[in-house]
């Protein structure tokens, strides 16, 4: 596979969804579900254009310091961090890029994931102004708080129906501007949901993605998953989230084998090394 897509045989999407699957991703576990990147950085421009890499993001920082205001934060985290009982080790982010509950607030508006989402918040919509509303504003959450790391799925690159509140569905009133959540707010560059998968799909194969996406495949899915260069790359999770942290075998009471297994499968789990 990795010769192919050298070769260009394959697309970057293609590749992506390869490596998800070696590394265990399915479409058939919330909990390990596909994770893409986000490739952009201009969410604001009204025409977007790819021969400029200022409006692509730095596939080499992990979401979480992309902006570089956030390195330092997540750093001091970091290295003040001290479990008094030895078990936890020392991570940069308390939040993972990718778990259930994100791929519910992306999908919220298509079946089955509203009701998943609603199963979720114990039977009701989440409020509004935590809701997936615009495409804009949750780049902008992503750049201003460390604390918000999701990545993105395969969706966001060929299912326009996503952005669609094409059921109807009553997701509230935002707070600040009174505004209904209803279709996701895109970029100005985007005139239609088709209109943004064909031009982010089209960013996706790209030049510059072309030549940077290695980057980003390091930090998921490679060699600055783990170890000392994830600590260098300011890319260390939280322990339970690495395949083989916890022994959940040698645990004998059921009680904490269960609640240590259900906050394994809420938080988030990083793909297997490849």
């Amino acid at each position: 596979v990795f010769q192919k897509w050298v070769n260009r045989e394959i697309s970057n999407f293609d590749y992506l969804i390869q490596l998800n699957t070696m590394a265990g991703r399915t479409y058939n576990d919330l909990a390990q579900y596909p994770v893409f990147p986000w490739i952009l950085q201009d969410y604001t421009s009204e025409e977007l254009d790819l021969n400029n890499p200022a409006v692509f993001r730095d596939l080499s920082k992990p979401i979480g310091v992309v902006n570089e205001k956030n390195a330092k934060t997540v750093k001091e985290k970091y290295e003040n961090f001290e479990d008094p009982l030895g078990i936890i080790d020392k991570f940069h982010y308390g939040t993972h890029y990718s778990n259930a509950a994100g791929v519910m607030h992306y999908l919220i508006r298509v079946e089955p994931f509203t009701t998943l989402h609603i199963q979720l918040q114990s039977g009701r919509f989440d409020c509004a102004d935590r809701q997936f509303h615009s495409i804009p504003a949750t780049w902008q959450a992503l750049m201003d708080n460390p604390n918000d790391v999701k990545e993105l799925i395969p969706e966001f690159f060929y299912f326009p129906e996503f952005l669609e509140n094409q059921n109807g569905f009553n997701l509230g009133q935002l707070q600040m501007s009174k505004e209904m959540v209803n279709d996701v707010v895109l970029p100005k560059w985007a005139h239609s949901p088709e209109d943004f998968i064909y031009k982010h799909r089209k960013a996706l194969e790209s030049e510059y993605v072309s030549a940077h996406l290695h980057e980003w495949i390091d930090l998921i899915f490679g060699y600055k998953q783990r170890g000392p260069a994830a600590v260098e790359a300011l890319n260390v999770f939280y322990y339970c989230t690495y395949e083989g942290a916890v022994d959940l075998d040698a645990l004998t009471d059921e009680k904490e084998r269960k609640a240590l297994e259900g906050m394994i499968n809420n938080f988030g789990q990083t793909p297997c090394q490849l």
